[in-house]
């Protein structure tokens, strides 16, 4: 095995950071091999058969291309949960664990009705699920190759989430429920910021959920605030992950919609990366 993990780290040096290199290795090992990191450090001096080498020599291959390590081995955790993943659906990100332990903060009565805007993964309509099990929780998504992923994440996690096909920028043509809470992480990086983004996330993670163009980058803000307005019960909350360069105008256009208690939050990294307000 000391052998692979050398190989492993010799291949990827220069192309990662050394501790992301490392989380790597552990995690192929894991992943093809089932060995945890206790066994990979009483197995380090043990050989590996033929065919988990064959695995690993394939993974490293992608992981120089930038292919993003929870894509090649189609699973990630998140705030506690396993979740599959794919091209169709975006790595759920540390911030948005960071909004999911900020929504906890509320104080949503059991029975609440929330609803998750472009769900992906699942991972924020299953975390909410996980923090207030009383809920109901309706996620939501133009894409049915998304919402199928979304529904296999929810029953791995025998987490009990309603699912919807609907494209919110033409709310109006569905009927809804008014919800307690509406949260979104919807798309929001302009087309002029695509050059600053790494290769990982440029090359392989789906544009549909990522890119807005620069002529109209709050448009799914606007739509869901119009949405809020008419769909959001008189007090509830409207959180949502935000552009960290358009804290500001997000704050305006939510205050034109008449929203009150407007706070944008700062992520570990003091990024503004989130914002919350009342109706």
């Amino acid at each position: 095995m000391k052998a692979t993990i050398q190989y492993v780290q010799k291949e990827l040096n220069g192309l990662y950071p050394e501790t992301e290199v490392k989380a790597f290795t552990r995690l192929i090992l894991e992943h093809v091999c089932g060995l945890d990191y206790t066994a990979q450090v009483l197995m380090r001096e043990s050989e590996l058969n033929a065919n988990c080498k064959r695995l690993i020599s394939e993974i490293v291959k992608r992981l120089k291309e930038h292919e993003p390590i929870q894509y090649i081995l189609g699973e990630t955790e998140f705030f506690g949960l396993k979740l599959k993943v794919n091209p169709a659906v975006l790595i759920p990100r540390p911030e948005t664990e960071e909004l999911l332990n900020w929504i906890s903060e509320t104080s949503l009565q059991p029975g609440s009705f929330v609803i998750d805007i472009g769900t992906g993964s699942g991972c924020i309509a299953l975390g909410l699920k996980k923090l207030i099990p009383e809920s109901r929780v309706l996620a939501v998504d133009y894409s049915e190759e998304t919402l199928a992923t979304a529904r296999e994440n929810a029953t791995i996690n025998n987490l009990d989430v309603n699912f919807f096909q609907a494209d919110i920028l033409r709310w109006e043509d569905y009927e809804w429920e008014n919800f307690d809470l509406i949260v979104s992480n919807p798309p929001y990086v302009r087309e002029s910021e695509k050059l600053a983004m790494l290769p990982n996330v440029l090359k392989f993670e789906p544009g549909k959920a990522l890119f807005v163009s620069d002529a109209d980058p709050l448009l799914f803000y606007r739509r869901i605030a119009e949405f809020a307005q008419k769909y959001l019960e008189k007090n509830g909350w409207l959180f949502f992950e935000i552009n960290e360069n358009l804290g500001k105008e997000t704050m305006q256009l939510l205050e034109k919609f008449g929203f009150r208690e407007i706070v944008i939050k700062k992520d570990l990294f003091g990024k503004e990366r989130m914002i919350r307000c009342r109706k």
